[in-house]
């Protein structure tokens, strides 16, 4: 890689990274599905008129959306409202290699490979003492739901493997296109009519900051510059600055929210990380799938 590529692949991650603490800002005053609706109108629109429809059935591209952002979005975004701390949630988020790896095998009959059970084994053990280590202030339920977000991000990942060869920012926005509409009814049915129409007629400067942020940053800008830097060198070259995500997610939730992660979460952190790079790096070039945040 050069020196421009490897500075872009570090603004892509370090936006990814900052992203966790951008929609915790934001949150505050409005309903987390609400939020996400917000999102995805700005991922979608206008850009849809100027982006290339991707190749594949509407069926598979629509099962990308619902998974890949109803499901993780959803998840996370409630998750964090309920408590989770974004640098954690920015951690605990990269079980999903552990989790798509387990649903190649159950679902595509991918047999993984010694390498990637033992890397599976090591981020569910990091998962479980993160679970151990997150003290009062993170509650269980909220870890559940960011749990749950990777769960997802993990069936989309597998939902993806229907769509050989296309841009991951055409399909961000064609996906996109069955966001809005399920996950605002689910807001109505959540949080009532009332709370919705309040929070959308006193949308705060920090929410609407937050969602030009993550719409136009973190998935435009982040899904077009990584698949970009994927088209010219091997995955083997890209896919190891993924593994800074929750570095930049937590580092920045320290600096910018205070917040301090137990010596367990740490440790569990710490595993959880070694046991993606043993998931999804390999010597060899392979087609590795990565999602932003």
């Amino acid at each position: 890689m050069t020196t421009r590529d490897r500075l872009f692949a570090l603004a892509v991650v370090t936006v990814w990274g900052l992203n966790f603490v951008v929609i915790d800002w934001g949150l505050p005053g409005v309903p987390p599905l609400v939020f996400v609706t917000m999102r995805f109108i700005l991922v979608v629109l206008p850009a849809v008129f100027f982006v290339p429809r991707p190749t594949g059935r509407w069926q598979d591209i629509a099962l990308v959306g619902l998974l890949l952002s109803v499901g993780q979005f959803g998840l996370l975004y409630s998750s964090l409202a309920a408590g989770m701390p974004p640098g954690l949630a920015s951690l605990v988020l990269q079980i999903q290699a552990a989790f798509t790896v387990v649903f190649a095998a159950v679902v595509l009959r991918e047999i993984p490979g010694r390498r990637q059970l033992a890397g599976v084994g090591l981020g569910l053990l990091g998962l479980a003492i993160v679970a151990l280590g997150r003290g009062g202030s993170v509650p269980l339920g909220a870890l559940a739901l960011c749990v749950g977000a990777a769960a997802s991000w993990a069936g989309g990942n597998i939902a993806v493997r229907r769509l050989p060869g296309v841009s991951g920012l055409s399909l961000t926005v064609w996906s996109g296109l069955v966001v809005p509409v399920p996950i605002f009814a689910l807001a109505l049915l959540i949080d009532g009519p009332v709370a919705v129409g309040q929070a959308l007629t006193h949308l705060s400067l920090p929410s609407l900051l937050s969602t030009a942020y993550t719409a136009l940053l973190a998935s435009l800008f982040g899904y077009g510059v990584w698949n970009s830097l994927l088209g010219r060198h091997r995955a083997a070259e890209v896919a190891p600055y993924s593994l800074l995500v929750p570095v930049v997610g937590m580092s920045a939730a320290l600096v910018f929210r205070g917040e301090r992660p137990s010596i367990l979460a740490l440790l569990g952190g710490a595993l959880l990380v070694a046991g993606v790079a043993v998931t999804t790096l390999r010597r060899a070039p392979a087609p590795v799938v990565i999602a932003g945040k």
